[in-house]
């Protein structure tokens, strides 16, 4: 495959782990589990905010090759992989964090020779 073929592959699954963790917060942020509302809203938006930055991450500086984001974005299966050791919520089947750890290293691996390869010649790259 081409590097923008692994590029396309790796920012979108970037996105769609993204989109999870946005959803997710908003539902929580809309319609809290019975019990502390408010601790669950401050968390919720929190998750929300996650999800919103690192979907823009994947989507604008990631998607251009920005290094940066590259390493920023390992966040992502680090988050997924505690939650699953510890068997941290959401939910008790923990099917949907072996899907984003898959995901988000997926994202990660495919594009990750166009992050360290060396600029054209004559191009300035922003790394």
């Amino acid at each position: 495959m081409n590097s923008g073929t692994l590029m396309r592959i790796g920012w979108i699954c970037l996105a769609v782990v993204s989109a999870g963790i946005l959803a997710f917060g908003i539902v929580v942020l809309v319609a809290p589990p019975a019990g502390d509302a408010l601790l669950y809203r401050t968390d919720a938006l929190a998750t929300a905010g996650l999800g919103l930055f690192g979907g823009l991450t994947a989507v604008i500086p990631f998607r251009a090759g920005e290094r940066w984001a590259w390493f920023a974005l390992w966040f992502y299966p680090v988050f997924w992989l505690a939650h699953l050791i510890f068997r941290l919520p959401p939910g008790a089947d923990h099917v949907h964090q072996i899907v984003f750890v898959v995901l988000s290293l997926a994202g990660l691996l495919a594009p990750a020779r166009a992050f360290f390869r060396a600029p054209a010649e004559g191009h300035h790259a922003r790394r």
